[in-house]
């Protein structure tokens, strides 16, 4: 039981339909601390639409971090979707109410364990502290270019084709 004051524990479930404009909120709120470190094009970048979260939600590759009490309010969420054989993490987001609480690492544990696969793979940005750094310290490791897999390749064309690459981005992995 839970001392007086203090906050339920996080509950990670699969995003109900009506999580999903709260998925966008979360995705606005966290995209602010990219202004931090001069990446402002990031932190004005649309989230996904409600289509496409519906998609990733049908699917069941769309979980939710809620803050574990009675009306369930999403504080974090994470997409995947499956990649040449692995759980290809496509975006993680933590409310910066929400942060330091492993909200983030729950919500790929929890991808991983869904989805049955042997590897978890995403890309993200080499030098931004809460990404490539991150994921190193959680089990990740940088791929190398010839360690690439066709999927990725397609990922990483269609970010640089939006601007991503302006920044340097990294492809990582983590096997069982």
């Amino acid at each position: 039981m839970k001392a007086s004051g203090t906050r339920p524990d996080p509950v990670i479930r699969p995003a109900a339909p009506g999580d999903l404009p709260a998925l966008r909120a979360i995705e606005r709120a966290a995209g602010e601390a990219f202004r931090t470190v001069g990446m402002d094009l990031i932190a004005d970048d649309e989230p996904p639409s409600l289509a496409e979260l519906t998609r990733y939600q049908q699917a069941g590759r769309a979980l939710v971090a809620d803050d574990g009490a009675a009306d369930g309010a999403p504080l974090a969420y994470l997409l995947w979707e499956p990649v040449d054989g692995c759980a290809h993490i496509e975006q993680v987001s933590v409310h910066p109410d929400a942060a330091r609480r492993g909200l983030g690492r729950a919500l790929i544990e929890r991808a991983w364990q869904d989805s049955g696969l042997p590897a978890l793979t995403l890309t993200t940005f080499a030098d931004v502290p809460w990404n490539a750094p991150y994921y190193a310290r959680i089990g990740f490791r940088v791929l190398a270019e010839a360690e690439l897999t066709p999927g990725l390749r397609e990922i990483r064309r269609r970010e640089g084709e939006l601007g991503l690459d302006r920044w340097q981005r990294v492809c990582m992995r983590r096997d069982g």
